[in-house]
């Protein structure tokens, strides 16, 4: 079933079909389309290149509270992010399957397997990634958005996914000029989402950042 989703979501997004997005509901996202990855060298030529603006005012809450419930599906994103990446999981009863206590995460940026425990010490074993971090976006545009837009953004899953906590850590606000999954064969897909994301947005590029991203490209 899961690979039925994924493969519509991505009809959906070639096609124009309204709805989420091929990121939203795509379980599997370890690889690059070839249609997608030329989509992403077209959308990357066509954003703006300009430097960062400063980062003065960032704050996290300025993006709204951390995971919200935007679609009111009565689970907050973390716990929606973990329920469409992680496979076998396990829910806390009484939560309708919205609480995900267990479950094993195919880790994208490290191609290691993560088996994720719910609890104080072990739930940040896995952690949800903002592809284009709040701290850039807010440098690259999105000081001039809304508070509304900002937290659609927060909790948009085009630009969400579940990754091994340490190198999450290790990104921080990094973008594609400073950071790249260390596992090679993810690349190209992390990089035709950053660009989705980026399209979608409106948001920016720095000169070296568009060049890191269209190496990347290149090489798919």
């Amino acid at each position: 079933m899961k690979r039925m989703l994924g493969a519509l979501a991505s009809m959906a997004v070639l096609t124009g079909c309204g709805g989420l997005q091929a990121a939203d509901i795509d379980t599997e996202p370890q690889k690059a389309p070839a249609a997608d990855v030329g989509q992403a060298r077209k959308d990357l030529d066509k954003l703006a290149v300009k430097g960062r603006a400063p980062k003065t005012g960032f704050e996290r809450e300025k993006f709204g509270p951390a995971w919200s419930d935007v679609d009111r599906n009565g689970c907050d994103t973390r716990n929606d992010i973990l329920k469409r990446d992680l496979r076998e999981e396990t829910f806390r009863p009484g939560t309708h399957d919205c609480i995900v206590l267990t479950g094993v995460l195919d880790d994208p940026y490290s191609g290691k397997t993560i088996h994720f425990r719910r609890g104080q010490d072990t739930s940040s074993d896995v952690q949800i990634d903002h592809l284009i971090p709040l701290s850039d976006a807010w440098q690259k545009g999105a000081q001039q958005w809304t508070k509304d837009k900002r937290k659609e953004f927060a909790n948009d899953p085009l630009n969400l996914l579940a990754v091994d906590g340490p190198l999450n850590g290790q990104k921080s606000d990094a973008d594609a000029a400073t950071w790249l999954p260390p596992r090679k064969a993810y690349r190209c897909a992390y990089i035709v989402r950053q660009v989705k994301v980026k399209t979608k947005y409106a948001l920016w590029v720095t000169a070296a950042e568009k060049a890191a991203m269209k190496d990347i490209l290149s090489s798919c």
